[in-house]
C-alpha cells in the first residue's frame, strides 16, 4: 500500500498567540465548516500576509493510505482521517501519533468534526462513529444504509451528516441515537445556522429544520449539488456541477445572483470573509467574488478541488498539483 505523509508547515521564528476579543488563545478549528460555517477564523493575528512566506516545514507523519478530507485541529490535536481506514490523533507541534483507530472502511471524504472531547467521522463501512477525543475509544456508532463521505456537523448536541443513501441524519452528539432523519441528503456536508440543515442532494440546495427535519425550503439548479454550503449574514452560498456559484436567500431559497466560474466549478466549497466569497474551479482558478453582488474581485490560476479557509488576510488553497498557495485578500 503507498504511504502519504501528513505535513505541517510552521514559522521559522517561534511565537506566542495572543488572545484577541472573544477568542482563545488557542482558538480551534474544530470541524470542515469551523463553527461560523464560513471557513473564516476571525482570530489569528500571528500569521498573515506579511510572514506567510516564511513558512517551513515543521515536522510530517506518515500514514498508511492518501488523506482526501480536511484536518480539524482542536486542544493541541490534528485529527485526520484516510483511505487506509483509520482516523488519526497526532501531536499538532510535533507530529507524533497520540492514536489510531480503525474502521471498517475508508475514511474518505468525511472530515472529522470535535467537539465536547468527542470526534466525529463518517465511514465507507456505512457507519458514523464517535470516538473519545483523547483515547481514541469508540463511543458510539450508527450505522446508515450506504457509504458515509459527508462531513458530520455539530451542533447544540446534535450531530448531522449525510450518507450515500440518499438521507440526512441527526444523532444525539452523545449517545448515537437517531432523532430524525430526512430523505434529502447524500455526500454533501450539512451546513448549521440559525436552527437550519442546509444541505446539498442531488442537483438540489435543501433547507431543513434543525430540530425536526422537516423541509423549509429547496432550490434546483443544474448540475450536482456534492459539495457543502457557506452560510454568512443570511445568505447561502453553493457551487454546483453547473459550473456556477449560488448566492440563496437562506431565509427562502430565493436566488440572489450566481457567478460562472468554468468547466466542473463549484466543485469545492467556498470560504466567507469581510464581504467577499472565495472558491476554487475545477480549471485550477480561485475566485474572489463580492458576497452581496456576485461582482468578480480577482482571480489567480492555482488551487481547484481544494476548498479555501481564510485567516488574518490571507487565503489558503491546496491544488491537485501538490501545491498549497497563499493569497493575499486584495
Amino acid at each position: 500500500m503507498k504511504r502519504i505523509s501528513v505535513s505541517v508547515l510552521i514559522l521559522c521564528a517561534c511565537f506566542v498567540p495572543v488572545a484577541w476579543g472573544t477568542c482563545k488563545v488557542h482558538t480551534p478549528w474544530g470541524e470542515f465548516h469551523r463553527q461560523n460555517m464560513e471557513r473564516w477564523n476571525p482570530c489569528e493575528k500571528v500569521l498573515g500576509v506579511t510572514n506567510v512566506g516564511n513558512l517551513i516545514l515543521k515536522w510530517s507523519y506518515t500514514i498508511g493510505g492518501p488523506v482526501t478530507s480536511s484536518r480539524a485541529v482542536a486542544n493541541g490535536v490534528v485529527y485526520v482521517g484516510s483511505i487506509d481506514d483509520n482516523v488519526y490523533a497526532l501531536n499538532a507541534k510535533t507530529g507524533a501519533l497520540l492514536w489510531s483507530y480503525t474502521t471498517g472502511g475508508s475514511v474518505y471524504w468525511s472530515s472529522p468534526a470535535v467537539a465536547n472531547g468527542m470526534v466525529y467521522v463518517g465511514s465507507h463501512d456505512s457507519n458514523v462513529y464517535a470516538l473519545d477525543a483523547s483515547t481514541g475509544a469508540k463511543l458510539w456508532s450508527y450505522p446508515t444504509g450506504n457509504v458515509v463521505e459527508s462531513s458530520p456537523a455539530v451542533a447544540n448536541g446534535v450531530v448531522y451528516v449525510g450518507s450515500g443513501d440518499g438521507n440526512v441524519y441527526a444523532l444525539n452528539a452523545s449517545t448515537g441515537a437517531l432523532l430524525w432523519s430526512a430523505p434529502f441528503g447524500g455526500h454533501s456536508s450539512p451546513a448549521v445556522a440559525n436552527g437550519v440543515v442546509y444541505v446539498g442532494a442531488g442537483n438540489d440546495v435543501y433547507a431543513l429544520s434543525a430540530s425536526t427535519g422537516a423541509l423549509l425550503w429547496s432550490y434546483t439548479t443544474g448540475g450536482e449539488v456534492r459539495f457543502s454550503a457557506a452560510v454568512a449574514i443570511g445568505v447561502v452560498y453553493v457551487g454546483s456541477f453547473d459550473n456556477n456559484l449560488y448566492a440563496l436567500k437562506a431565509s427562502t431559497g430565493a436566488k440572489l445572483w450566481s457567478y460562472a466560474i468554468g468547466d466542473g466549478g463549484g466543485v469545492a466549497s467556498p470560504a466567507v470573509a469581510n464581504g467577499v466569497v472565495y472558491v476554487g474551479s475545477n480549471v485550477q482558478v480561485v475566485y474572489a467574488l463580492n458576497a452581496s453582488t456576485g461582482a468578480k474581485l480577482w482571480s489567480y490560476n492555482g488551487g481547484d478541488w481544494s476548498s479555501p479557509a481564510v485567516a488574518n488576510g490571507v487565503v489558503y488553497v491546496g491544488s491537485a498539483g501538490g501545491n498549497v498557495y497563499a493569497f493575499g485578500l486584495k
